[in-house]
């Protein structure tokens, strides 16, 4: 019998449900605004130097909360300067939510916002047709790797599109997270389709290698809480399941022994660490930065 277990994805309203509640439980944004207060300055610091206009695009830019902390950044490196931020964001409920931020932010007076309702491949698709491809001073792709096709012609592609003194940002799972123990083990049991596949700093770092670009990387520690995925018919868990797993309902639809094996294989130290009576997930990531 076919398996009835779906992809997660196939149910955005689920899927993002699952993803506001990691956000919530996990220190996953915390982490990344450390970077962003003590790393990226460094970063940015010659993004927009002599420039008049310094122009940002940010790939799968989410409901915003990391894209005006990065634009903080940029302004305090360049007060004044004029900047246009794109954002390719393809949920049209992220992007309003992304609008209804930009609203309640002071200081963006200088920040010409853009927002194209499509995916990765879709802005490409569009800029290939249109035959005047706009050049980056900054281009960010956070968490967004999993949602595309090809992922080396998309990191090319969208590196083709740097200035000359431009920086690609790419954060996503480290090598080191219990993501990567998790899929290695059951991503081929898990329905696992071209909606999203299993990408860690490990194949970002090969695809650079091979393609002889120089980048810079930054590990961030950062855990989930997933205690709660132990507690039988405890609703947050199941959501937090359908997100480890990328499963549509994984708890009612996994056959009893793939369930058994994933709950247990998330106890284990290369998925989870046990502290204070909780589970935390190991949910370290990545910070690559590219040079054009």
């Amino acid at each position: 019998m076919a398996s009835p277990m779906r992809s997660l994805l196939t149910d955005p309203a689920r899927y993002l449900q699952s993803f506001r509640l990691f956000l919530a439980n996990s220190t996953e944004h915390q982490s990344m605004r450390e970077f962003m207060e003590r790393q990226l300055p460094a970063v940015v610091a010659s993004v927009g130097n002599g420039k008049s206009t310094i122009n940002i695009l940010s790939v799968g830019g989410g409901a915003g909360e990391i894209d005006l902390l990065i634009l903080s950044k940029v302004q305090a490196r360049y007060p004044g300067v004029a900047i246009n931020n794109d954002v390719v964001e393809p949920s049209a409920d992220q992007i309003s939510k992304y609008k209804e931020r930009v609203a309640g932010t002071s200081n963006l007076e200088n920040v010409k916002f853009t927002w194209h309702e499509e995916t990765a491949y879709e802005y490409e698709s569009r800029m290939n047709a249109e035959k005047k491809p706009k050049k980056w001073d900054f281009i960010h792709m956070i968490q967004m790797l999993y949602y595309v096709k090809d992922v080396p012609a998309t990191i090319r592609y969208f590196h083709s599109l740097l200035e000359g003194q431009a920086k690609l940002l790419i954060i996503l799972v480290s090598e080191t997270s219990g993501w990567e123990t998790l899929w290695k083990k059951f991503g081929s049991s898990l329905p696992l389709d071209d909606l999203c596949s299993y990408v860690s700093s490990a194949n970002i770092k090969r695809i650079l290698d091979s393609a002889g670009m120089k980048y810079q990387l930054h590990e961030l520690p950062s855990h989930m809480d997933i205690t709660s995925c132990f507690i039988e018919g405890n609703k947050d868990g199941e959501l937090l399941l359908d997100f480890l797993t990328e499963t549509y309902e994984f708890s009612k639809t996994a056959p009893s022994e793939l369930k058994r094996q994933v709950m247990e294989e998330l106890q284990k130290p290369g998925c989870s660490k046990k502290r204070d009576g909780k589970v935390l997930f190991n949910n370290n990531l990545s910070v690559i930065v590219i040079d054009p």
